[in-house]
């Protein structure tokens, strides 16, 4: 019996919809507008205002026609499914647990193979920005992960050792000190201790070069990923929402806007983090209408299709939002006609959609101004019944 309970296998999502249930059956316009545990605020600043509308850069169409067909990638839905159940198929390494990461972080023992101790690097590669470049084996001793990198000297973290390198204090102030040396490399500074991210003095040179490197994606995709296994999983979405604007709002990384929306937001394990920064994402996204990260479109009574979703990740192209005017207008004339059609709206007044209306970044040092809030959430989640946020299995 115990060999026929060990060779149940959970079965793995078959499609990008199976594998993205972030929307779940919320709507955007259904979900309590108080529902903001990101720790993200997305009030429009003046000087942001002032900017928008004095920003004349050419902009792509919005034609549907002139749109090349996009849709999401299966292999990065599943990928982040996994990370973010958990691993549901993981097996345990009958190999004896060596805490090889954890040694590592107490600089006990250096990474392999260039034989290099963690305080080497903290202490001597911080600017070192050829180093930090072009070597290729530090990253996945400085971010481990339950899964194999491409440094097969790594070692995989395993739970146990995730639970200890958790209660390890000095093993804790490296890892932010080495996630601090990452940021620095992109252009970009740790604020304080619940996660907030701004731009560092070196912005310019830094942002250029990461617009233009972008094997760094992956990189990151690893950091933020290592973030939540090790007990900052607050500090993802301060990152993520940076990397959003700087992409969509500025763009200043340009290439980095389908990273970002395809596998950053994703490492997000809290539902309404991720679909907070994707309706911000969707806000600013353009083409609008070739967004393809959600929501699905409310469906409204008397229709074909009433009570019908949109499957969550679906790749087809979904329609703009309405207007609160337009959204008035529908609801005053539901009872009075039922031949009206569906709702047809402008990508301008897409744009001036109802809950992201007055919404827009705030300044960098305001990013996750409530996420000390949210850390102690986890941290609340984690301390019942022993269980840390590593290993929660969130309803997504």
């Amino acid at each position: 019996m115990g060999n026929l309970l060990g060779s149940l296998r959970f079965k793995e999502p078959s499609t990008v919809e199976e594998c993205d249930s972030t929307w779940g059956s919320d709507s955007e316009s259904e979900e309590p507008a108080a529902e903001d545990d990101s720790g993200i605020s997305d009030s429009v600043s003046p000087a942001e205002s002032d900017r928008a509308a004095g920003d004349t850069s050419p902009q792509l169409t919005d034609s549907p026609e002139s749109a090349p067909k996009m849709k999401r990638s299966f292999y990065a839905a599943r990928d982040l499914y996994k990370y973010r159940h958990s691993y549901p198929n993981y097996k345990r390494s009958r190999q004896p647990n060596e805490y090889r990461n954890l040694r590592f972080y107490l600089n006990k023992i250096p990474l392999v193979p260039d034989g290099i101790y963690i305080e080497e690097i903290l202490s001597k590669w911080r600017g070192d920005y050829d180093k930090l470049e072009h070597n290729h084996t530090y990253i996945q001793w400085l971010f481990p992960l339950r899964e194999q990198g491409l440094n097969f000297y790594a070692h995989e973290l395993t739970q146990d050792e995730i639970k200890e390198f958790q209660s390890t204090r000095e093993a804790k102030r490296r890892f932010l000190a080495a996630y601090s040396l990452m940021l620095d490399f992109y252009g970009i500074k740790l604020l304080d201790k619940s996660g907030n991210v701004a731009r560092a003095s070196n912005w310019q040179e830094r942002f250029q070069h990461l617009n233009e490197s972008q094997h760094n994606y992956l990189r990151i995709t690893r950091i933020l990923k290592s973030l939540g296994e090790l007990g900052y999983e607050a500090f993802k979405a301060p990152l993520v929402r940076l990397f959003l604007e700087e992409s969509l709002c500025h763009n200043i990384l340009p290439n980095m806007q389908h990273s970002a929306l395809e596998y950053y937001v994703y490492t997000i394990r809290l539902p309404a983090t991720r679909r907070r920064l994707l309706r911000y994402a969707r806000q600013h996204y353009r083409p609008a209408h070739a967004f393809l990260w959600g929501p699905p479109p409310k469906r409204r009574g008397g229709g074909v299709g009433t009570g019908g979703t949109v499957g969550a990740g679906s790749s087809g192209i979904r329609a703009p939002a309405p207007t609160p005017e337009q959204q008035r207008r529908e609801e005053e004339s539901t009872t009075s006609s039922s031949t009206r059609s569906g709702i047809i709206v402008s990508s301008h007044d897409a744009m001036m959609c109802p809950d992201l209306a007055g919404e827009g970044p705030k300044g960098y040092a305001g990013l996750g101004s409530n996420m000390a809030g949210l850390e102690g959430a986890l941290m609340l989640v984690g301390a019942r019944g022993g269980r840390n946020e590593y290993n929660e299995v969130v309803p997504l």
